[in-house]
């Protein structure tokens, strides 16, 4: 038959009282030794009757103070549980602290984020009737300020397209005279493949020296005149042309 359960309460009866709590402590002072000595592990238990009487046990890494002198290897428990106690203590408190200073950041910028959505909803013109004459004055002023550098900005920007701009027309005027240095060269090119006898000399030494080349046949003439006319536009300024004539043939 199994042991009943027992109720867990104050015993009335002295006598009983004082067994139970002889057998109790025995037990858990032995339990104490066990568990330190089994696990390799710091152990201190203090137990006071009730009329007053002290037992206790306590373990320390060292076995020589545990034989030596008991009272010393309590003293060293209690020492060290102190110690924890009071760096976790610390630690709770750093928390805390930590805790605190994060609940004072956050209630700051909810309050700067109020003050932010106010200005906003006032310089977009909402919510003005609570405002004096002098409030919006204030308003009247922060805007107009806005309003400059807001004109100043974007004339800077305009400046600055402008410039560009300016820079992208000069090099089209310059690649556009490239190419016309190019029409002229190959226009020069085609005549003298289409004409061979018929030649353009430029003589920077006299300012006219002509001669005309007959030997060019009759119904070309009015061909002859008309390339005459386009390279004439392709000779630079100060270059003279002069028509030779060609006798020998």
């Amino acid at each position: 038959m199994g042991r009943g359960k027992i109720v867990i309460k104050r015993i009335d009866n002295a006598t009983s009282r004082q067994v139970t709590f002889s057998k109790r402590r025995s037990g858990l002072l032995k339990k104490a030794r066990e568990l330190s000595v089994l696990c390799d592990a710091e152990v201190g238990a203090i137990i006071f009757s009730s009329t007053g009487k002290l037992y206790d046990f306590a373990s320390t890494k060292n076995s020589d103070i545990d034989i030596l002198n008991a009272t010393f290897s309590m003293k060293m428990v209690i020492e060290r549980y102190n110690k924890m106690k009071e760096e976790n203590n610390h630690q709770l408190s750093s928390a805390a602290s930590e805790l605190k200073f994060w609940q004072r950041e956050a209630a700051n910028l909810r309050q700067q984020l109020q003050y932010l959505q106010e200005s906003h909803r006032k310089l977009m013109g909402q919510e003005l009737s609570g405002l004096s004459i002098k409030d919006m004055q204030n308003l009247e002023t922060q805007l107009e300020t806005s309003l400059k550098s807001v004109r100043m900005k974007k004339g800077a920007i305009i400046h600055q397209h402008n410039i560009e701009l300016y820079k992208q027309l000069n090099l089209v005027k310059q690649q556009n005279s490239e190419l016309q240095k190019q029409v002229c060269t190959t226009e020069e090119t085609n005549q003298i493949q289409q004409h061979p006898h018929m030649s353009y000399n430029v003589n920077n030494d006299s300012h006219m020296n002509t001669a005309i080349n007959l030997q060019l046949s009759q119904p070309e003439q009015h061909n002859d005149e008309t390339s005459a006319k386009n390279m004439k536009l392709c000779v630079t300024p100060n270059a003279k042309p002069s028509i030779t004539t060609d006798n020998s043939t």
